[in-house]
């Protein structure tokens, strides 16, 4: 198990909403950014002996050396925690798991509830356009970047300690996130200086893919929040953090419901509170971007609101379109669970609930989680629409998707060991 060790926070006033314009704050604009150097992380992206992408190689054993962008994050991270450069002491912030079934992970963390930056754009629109005059990644500070994340020109993986900024090839960024909610958390921001609006693409999911493999940690998952489903700024971004415990999803049953030709797999989740598709598998980390991303697109035409969870080390992909702040805006949402003032996000969903209340955390209860993500969860009939959108979108792409009538069910069990039981017989049928 990795082990982290937990350092004190000096919690700093960096970053005031009124430094927000970046001029003086040393960031990353055109009025500070010349000239300026930040370490990069080149990520092998080719196999050598294939000369195509990377085979999907899953974590690296315990015993095995701690890869080294693992160790490279954790300590960029450490060393700005010591700075002060966070809005609060995340690792002050307690933690419990919840007795039952699942095991939901509870965290009380009245901190991102009071400093968190508030949400700029209409919430019922997956897709807007980029706004300049709203709060983006090019607004913050340097000392936030911990490295530059770009793939390797030679297939090897290398590090560059000080390397200059080339704004005209528009590079990704990973720095961290002010309002932490675990221990490591950071952002990926694919081609900042392009401004790109929060939706996803082919090449900006395989990078996430490339992180999350690269890093070789079952601990350490990449989510992202779609807007309308709690994404809080739109700049293209992913979050990512280190917790040493199996979410809750990962442990869910599942159901295969069809398989692409490039090898990936597409189950169903079972015995879940939110309904949610799972990918998995394929022959190169390219087959697994591609078929997501294909489906994430074919959401964001939609207009359907959704979150994903990378798992595995990019072997293992969720993704849970969602309708919460649908039934908000219709007045569905009990007063209870809107009183909590949770916003069921990729982690939520996940199973790590980020409480903000020390009433909600003090009687967390499986109940009461299960209430939360069954107003996040599509109706039955409404996923079958959605997963039928999907399959349309991945063929239109030429992916041939073939349904399966299964007798067999996947499932992870407890130990997280696959195991096969009895299950349903019926075919998925495409319209």
């Amino acid at each position: 198990m990795l082990s982290i060790k937990r350092v004190p926070t000096v919690v700093s006033n960096y970053q005031k909403e009124e430094a927000a314009s970046g001029c003086g704050k040393n960031c990353l604009k055109t009025c500070c950014i010349q000239g300026a150097r930040i370490p990069l992380y080149a990520f092998k992206s080719v196999d050598k002996v294939g000369g195509k992408g990377l085979p999907l190689l899953g974590c690296k054993e315990e015993q095995d050396p701690v890869a080294f962008l693992d160790s490279l994050i954790l300590g960029e991270w450490e060393d700005r925690m010591q700075r002060g450069l966070f809005r609060y002491d995340v690792t002050a912030c307690e933690t419990k798991v919840i007795p039952g079934e699942y095991g939901f992970i509870a965290q009380l963390n009245e901190g991102r509830h009071l400093k968190k930056r508030p949400t700029e754009f209409r919430v019922d629109k997956v897709l807007q356009p980029f706004d300049e005059s709203k709060f983006n990644f090019t607004k913050v500070g340097q000392e936030e970047v911990l490295f530059q994340f770009e793939a390797s020109n030679d297939g090897e993986a290398q590090f560059f300690p000080n390397a200059p900024i080339d704004v005209e090839s528009s590079p990704s960024f990973v720095a961290i996130n002010v309002s932490p909610i675990e221990y490591g958390h950071v952002l990926l921001i694919p081609r900042i200086f392009e401004c790109l609006p929060q939706r996803i693409d082919h090449a900006s999911f395989l990078l996430a893919l490339h992180m999350a493999a690269e890093a070789g940690n079952p601990y350490f998952r990449l989510g992202y929040n779609s807007l309308g489903a709690f994404a809080t700024i739109n700049h293209l971004h992913f979050q990512a953090y280190y917790l040493a415990l199996p979410f809750p999803i990962e442990k869910a049953p599942t159901k295969k419901i069809a398989k692409l030709s490039g090898g990936v797999k597409i189950s169903e989740l079972l015995n879940y509170p939110v309904r949610v598709l799972v990918f998995e598998g394929g022959h190169k980390l390219d087959d697994l971007a591609n078929a997501v991303s294909e489906a994430c697109i074919c959401l964001q035409h939609n207009n359907i609101p959704y979150n994903v969870l990378i798992s595995d080390c990019g072997r293992q992909i969720f993704l849970s379109p969602q309708c919460y702040a649908e039934k908000q805006a219709l007045g569905e949402v009990s007063a209870e669970l809107l009183e909590t003032q949770v916003n069921p996000a990729v982690w939520e969903i996940s199973g790590h609930m980020v409480l903000k209340r020390k009433k909600d955390y003090d009687e967390a209860s499986e109940a009461n989680a299960r209430r939360l993500l069954a107003e996040v969860s599509l109706s039955e009939e409404r996923f079958q629409e959605v997963i039928a959108l999907i399959f349309q979108s991945i063929a239109s792409a030429e992916m041939d998707v073939k349904p399966e009538c299964l007798e067999e069910v996947d499932a992870i069990s407890s130990s997280t060991k696959p195991t096969m039981v009895a299950g349903s017989q019926q075919c998925l049928v495409l319209h």
